[in-house]
């Protein structure tokens, strides 16, 4: 069930007794949350409300808590976070969980209780008999990432209700650097609608100041300097982020993959792949794809080619003491921005 008739659904009509929440957005499943503590009209501390967490208890206290009577009520609200078991993620250090025990009480829940467990992952171990009996007995509500179009729209009404006027270059660098979350980029908002409240329009180089960027999203601007032959950007780059406390090593290592990635993107952009392809493909998301595919164009794979092996070569020449890090680095950039002219 999608997300929004899930909502729809819980306020208005007749809850059944197991809800499965999955997806990796925690803004979404947080929405869940909210909607079920308000049907319940219980706080986090109500005895008609219990929540579990299976990596910590085991799965005994759930069926002992659903099988309970509720207290001065028609049913009793129990949360049940992090059911490792039903992915194909290996934990150590957690309860073994009586499953058995489990599949016998979904198979027959209680109508006094709603259960609703939240998996924080994109997929389930569909193999296992676990999750397919929950498939069956449960209502399945998605909260997986919305496609990019999707939290543009999202978002700019969002900001439309809260009054927030925003540039088209914001909008984009704000996406950018939350990385297409919603869940991060909600967040982050608040900032900005504490900035726009006093009348103003948010600019590209208010989301610079008040958007902080990751390692990862400075690696990115530096590759872009780098591909473009920018050397004095991409080498006072390279100087704040060593004033940062970043290594060298690890922004060479970051460096290599956003290399890679864009080699990867060339290659399979020449034998007629798109964005969703390409994704599937690699392995990532669309969004980290459609950057790629914008900084690869007007590069030839030999030219990334050649960028790749330079770089896997510098980085076995620093491990293996050859070279000093900051130097070679240093001259990578110099020596790439020269043949860019």
């Amino acid at each position: 069930m999608d997300l929004q008739k899930a909502l729809q659904t819980i306020r208005t009509d007749t809850l059944k007794p197991i809800y499965m929440v999955i997806g990796s957005e925690t803004f979404l499943q947080d929405q869940v949350r909210e909607a079920f503590l308000t049907r319940f009209a219980v706080s986090k501390d109500d005895l008609n409300f219990a929540a579990f967490d299976l990596e910590k208890d085991p799965i005994d206290l759930v069926i002992q808590e659903a099988q309970s009577l509720p207290f001065f009520g028609d049913q009793r609200l129990i949360f049940v976070d992090r059911p490792f078991f039903l992915t194909a993620e290996k934990k150590s250090s957690v309860p073994e969980h009586d499953l058995e025990d489990f599949i016998n009480y979904i198979q027959s829940p209680e109508p006094t209780a709603v259960m609703v467990l939240f998996v924080l992952a994109d997929k389930m171990d569909e193999r296992k008999k676990i999750t397919k009996q929950l498939k069956k007995a449960a209502v399945v509500i998605d909260a997986s990432p919305m496609k990019e179009n999707d939290v543009r729209n999202y978002l700019q009404q969002t900001m439309n209700n809260d009054g927030i006027e925003m540039t088209r270059e914001a909008f984009d660098l704000f996406l950018r650097l939350t990385d297409l979350q919603l869940s991060k980029a909600m967040q982050e908002l608040q900032k900005l609608r504490l900035y726009a409240g006093n009348g103003h329009k948010v600019t590209k180089e208010i989301v610079q100041e008040l958007i902080p960027k990751t390692l990862e999203h400075n690696v990115f601007e530096l590759t872009s300097d780098v591909l473009k032959g920018n050397v004095s950007e991409a080498l006072r780059l390279y100087d704040d982020l060593l004033l940062q406390g970043e290594e060298t090593i690890k922004i060479n290592a970051i460096l290599i993959s956003q290399v890679r990635l864009l080699l990867q993107t060339a290659i399979l952009m020449k034998v007629g792949y798109q964005q969703a392809n390409i994704a599937q493909t690699i392995g990532i998301h669309p969004y980290r794809v459609k950057l790629a595919m914008q900084q690869a164009r007007g590069l030839s794979q030999e030219t990334l080619a050649r960028l790749y092996d330079e770089l896997i070569e510098n980085d076995y020449k620093v491990k293996s003491g050859q070279m000093d890090k900051e130097f070679l680095f240093q001259l990578f950039v110099l020596r790439h921005g020269k043949s860019r002219r």
